[in-house]
């Protein structure tokens, strides 16, 4: 199933992908989606994010690839953050390059969990049972922060800095997804979920033992390599481009990069 979150005709409505076409329904997929009469047109609305989440949790250095690229060890156990849940956008929508440190905004590719009812001390052999589905996020981030910092969550919750989408895809096999990301079409990150050093299970069973996972919480699980300051020479968003992150099995999260308006 395809679940989307959509603006139609001044109404915030979720639907379900069928055909090519929306089916509307009421209710919410947490509650249980309820089918509505019709198809609409996906030319005809405006794609929102596809969950309002309570928490967006996120995994740092969780790729093999990644971890090397940047001169780190594997580590031992998960690296989490929180990224600010006011950073949330949808598909189409401008990613806003900050005022301060503009010039070092990079993209990051992932695979992002939503949690389907309220997860505590789960095992790792129930963990599907939590489990909505599957979306692509990609986790902007601001290196120059991010590095004089010494924490990331200010790096990470910029406005505008939690693309996600386009949809939620529910029972979808996460241990081996093509995950890729393009800056205005070129290839800068190829991998798979297979590359992750704590996979989809053990990351819900590890935070449910942490805190509480509310219905909707969203889970970002690492990005590849590839980033942009790891590059020779470092490449870093820029107004008027395009980043897209691409899912197997999700599909295409596109957004445009903006400067930041005046004050």
């Amino acid at each position: 199933m395809r679940i989307i979150r959509y603006l139609h005709e001044e109404r915030v409505s979720y639907g379900i992908i069928e055909k090519g076409g929306i089916c509307p329904c009421d209710c919410d997929p947490f509650t249980g989606l309820v089918r509505q009469s019709g198809i609409l047109d996906p030319a005809g609305v405006k794609l929102l994010p596809p969950v309002v989440p309570p928490n967006i949790i996120c995994l740092g250095l969780n790729y093999r690839a990644h971890a090397a690229e940047t001169g780190h060890s594997l580590p031992a156990e998960l690296l989490v953050f929180i990224k600010a849940t006011t950073a949330l956008c949808g598909p189409g929508d401008p990613i806003i390059l900050p005022a301060q440190y503009p010039d070092q905004i990079d993209y990051e590719a992932e695979l992002a969990i939503v949690i389907g009812k309220l997860a505590r001390n789960v095992p790792e052999d129930k963990v599907d049972e939590y489990i909505l589905g599957y979306t692509a996020a990609n986790d902007v981030s601001n290196r120059a922060v991010q590095f004089s910092d010494g924490q990331w969550a200010r790096a990470k919750s910029h406005d505008t800095f939690c693309p996600v989408g386009p949809a939620i895809v529910t029972y979808l096999d996460a241990d081996n997804l093509a995950v890729t990301c393009r800056l205005d079409g070129e290839v800068m990150q190829a991998s798979s979920t297979a590359d992750m050093i704590f996979p989809v299970r053990r990351i819900v069973s590890h935070l449910s033992h942490c805190f509480t996972l509310l219905p909707g919480t969203l889970i970002l699980t690492g990005t590849p390599s590839g980033v942009g300051f790891m590059r020779k020479p470092p490449v870093y968003l820029r107004p008027g481009q395009v980043v897209e992150v691409e899912i197997e099995g999700i599909g295409i999260l596109a957004n445009p990069v903006v400067k930041c308006a005046p004050p």
